[in-house]
């Protein structure tokens, strides 16, 4: 049935030469939506541009901007909703081609004008500080809600996105012949079997950034794809700051800093980070070419033992439910900060539910519960407490115990019935559309102002 658009009409906000997205119907047939849908984004995205930059708008320019934002995601969400399956179909050649997140964005971008923002959009973006931005990622959020919505879709992209990245494939053989790799803020290191990869972001005590989720998938991939290693290590390498000189540190969750001068970004951190390494310590690599969707089973993948020094903030603390034993420092800490923060931490609010049950999952993510080590709750987190000189002890034995043939066949199955596919799939559409919104929220944007000024004062920083 023809769907007629609405948008609320702000006077001043159209022209003789922009068409009202009010008046925009769509058919259902996809050759004439296409069309319909693309010219008036075309338009709206040019009225957008045609106005100073968010830092420079007037209240009635930012009410402008904010009413023709509001009808090209009517329109997008619109056409989406119809046609995201064909849309995908098309990019990918019938699903021949497999297209991680940026390049698949990219291609929509080349052929579906206005629908998903380009390159130069982007960038202009990605240079401003998080405040000043126009926030078109929001409009990438919509499209991989609608990609990932898709049954057909969404599973092949989640599959793609599960394939060995071009970055680990190149490093593989030296990672071979050598047992090591380092890949700036990660290494991996292979001894008795065991590959150890660990984070070393020393600047920010371990905390995430698009370079930290590259490493990490890289490093992830090269311990799947060798033969040698048959149990992977996860851990935080040891910091040089003041605070934590010498001692290792498992996460400091996402970047503030780099947040705060809009360095994360939507794809290279977010999704890529929920869908790439994490996934993949949950699910293996997906190494055949034909294979997606309901047909996928892993061909590559190894248990995981999470080792927990000093604490794990946000990402970190999220990251632990997808692996196999967890050994904590019986010093160590936990939290998910993220109300403090205004994001939503991850996959952690449909894996904490599973593991831990409503009660303690809302006290962590919406009250801001900290567990220590060794209390009651963080049982339901970690399997093993040691303490921090007896670590490295306590880790390679739960990796002895894990290098047995009959683990890969058990935990595939528990995650079968634990965390479908189809699940995953569907929370990580929800996912894709809720964070981007929350990116560019007000009390996103005033948590950072508060984080940055208070972290200015102390002089200090670097902390997250």
């Amino acid at each position: 049935m023809p769907s007629t658009l609405i948008a609320g009409a702000v006077p001043g906000t159209t022209s003789p030469h922009t068409p009202d997205v009010a008046d925009t119907t769509l058919t259902g047939d996809f050759a004439t939506d296409r069309d319909t849908a693309t010219g008036l984004l075309r338009t709206l995205t040019a009225r957008i541009t045609e106005l100073p930059t968010r830092g420079e708008r007037t209240e009635h320019q930012q009410r402008t901007a904010d009413t023709l934002h509001r009808g090209a995601r009517t329109l997008r969400r619109d056409f989406l909703a119809r046609h995201a399956e064909q849309v995908y179909t098309e990019l990918t050649d019938g699903h021949t081609r497999h297209l991680r997140l940026d390049r698949l964005a990219e291609l929509a971008a080349d052929r579906y004008p206005g629908l998903v923002p380009g390159r130069d959009l982007l960038a202009a973006d990605g240079r401003l500080a998080q405040r000043d931005k126009e926030g078109w990622e929001i409009d990438l959020g919509i499209f991989f809600h609608a990609v990932l919505d898709s049954p057909r879709a969404g599973s092949h992209l989640l599959c793609t996105m599960l394939r060995p990245t071009p970055d680990a494939l190149a490093a593989l053989p030296e990672y071979r012949r050598t047992g090591r790799a380092d890949l700036k803020l990660a290494t991996v290191t292979r001894r008795d079997g065991i590959a150890h990869l660990e984070l070393c972001n020393d600047a920010y005590l371990n905390a995430e950034d698009d370079a930290a989720v590259a490493a990490l998938e890289t490093g992830t991939d090269l311990v799947l794809l060798d033969e040698a290693s048959r149990v992977g290590v996860l851990r935080g390498a040891p910091m040089s700051h003041s605070a934590y000189r010498g001692r290792r540190v498992f996460s400091a969750g996402i970047n503030l800093t780099h947040l705060y001068h809009g360095e994360i970004s939507l794809l290279g951190f977010f999704l890529r980070r929920e869908i790439g390494y994490i996934a993949k310590f949950t699910r293996g690599l997906c190494l055949d070419g034909e294979a997606g969707g309901e047909r996928w089973w892993p061909q590559a993948d190894k248990p995981w033992v999470g080792a927990v020094d000093s604490f794990a903030i946000g990402g970190g603390m999220q990251i632990l439910p997808t692996l196999d034993r967890v050994v904590a420092a019986d010093d160590s800490w936990f939290s998910l900060p993220a109300m403090e923060e205004g994001l939503v931490p991850g996959v952690a609010n449909l894996r904490l539910t599973a593991l831990t049950g409503s009660r303690p999952a809302r006290r962590i993510v919406l009250w801001g519960h900290r567990l220590r080590a060794g209390d009651p709750d963080a049982a339901l987190l970690v399997d093993e407490t040691a303490p921090a000189d007896a670590m490295d002890a306590a880790v390679e034995r739960a990796a002895q115990h894990l290098d047995n043939p009959a683990v890969a066949a058990n935990r595939r199955m528990m995650t079968l019935g634990e965390e479908p596919l189809d699940l995953f799939r569907r929370y990580m559409a929800a996912y894709a559309l809720e964070q981007s919104y929350r990116l560019y929220s007000p009390d996103l944007i005033a948590n950072l102002e508060r984080t940055w000024i208070s972290r200015r004062a102390r002089s200090g920083g670097g902390l997250r």
